[in-house]
């Protein structure tokens, strides 16, 4: 069976594994992604921040403890939106259930927008992006991840399993949907290039600040055997945009 954005986590199994890989010190997210975001959100004191796809809410939490205003998440997952709640109860948060598609932006109301690995599950992408521009206040951060293009052109180097020792790059600049076996299900997602983000987010109005790649850097992981495995092939891309 396949699934769209983040209804797979509606599946008890996906959901326990996906949790368990995400709470390693050594996965991507908490490695590599992570402490990118983090230097480029800068301080965040007092901010308004909306989170587009927003999971389980224990970034948001984070956000909250370390001085943002206030916190939005946007999450379509009903799972991980229960867990959500849990993790932001007594916190000056907001939370909608629903996709981040159908979400109804107010203008001018964040000082933030971020999205952590799931921009990659939209198709359109660029009527997205005009409605996340709407609701940033003047000069206003978008801040977001995706896996790399380099990972999501091909998933044939998953035949092998989830772990991967060789990655296949093919069909690179062959865009658009994608089937991705992951952990027992299918999951949709969207191909493009570092280019097309690129031009995408410029066309939409936003001044690409920061481009990262995500090199792994050593006194992030507690295994040396898998940060020396992580320095083969990016896996993460962030941007950093301003509202011109």
């Amino acid at each position: 069976m396949e699934y769209r954005g983040p209804l797979a986590y509606d599946e008890k199994d996906f959901l326990e594994t996906y949790l368990k890989r995400r709470s390693r010190p050594d996965s991507p997210n908490n490695a590599i992604e992570g402490p990118i975001l983090t230097a480029l959100l800068g301080d965040i004191k007092g901010m308004a921040i909306l989170d587009l796809g927003s999971g389980d809410g224990g970034y948001g939490k984070e956000l909250l403890l370390n001085g943002a205003q206030k916190y939005t998440a946007v999450e379509g997952s009903p799972a991980m939106m229960a867990l959500a709640s849990e993790n932001l109860a007594g916190l000056n948060a907001e939370l909608h259930l629903t996709a981040m598609e159908n979400f109804r932006f107010a203008e001018n109301s964040s000082d933030i927008v971020i999205s952590r690995m799931a921009m990659h599950y939209i198709e359109n992408l660029d009527k997205l992006l005009s409605s996340i521009k709407s609701a940033l206040k003047k000069d206003g951060k978008f801040i977001f991840s995706v896996q790399h293009p380099l990972t999501t052109s091909s998933f044939k180097s998953k035949s092998a399993g989830e772990r991967k020792g060789d990655w296949i790059v093919d069909d690179y600049f062959q865009q658009g949907r994608r089937d991705e076996p992951c952990m027992g299900k299918t999951i949709i997602k969207y191909h493009r290039t570092i280019e097309t983000y690129f031009t995408l987010l410029s066309k939409a109005g936003f001044l690409v600040e920061a481009l990262q790649e995500g090199e792994p850097v050593e006194e992030n992981f507690t295994s040396s055997e898998e940060y020396e495995r992580r320095k083969r092939i990016p896996v993460v891309l962030v941007f950093s945009c301003r509202k011109e």
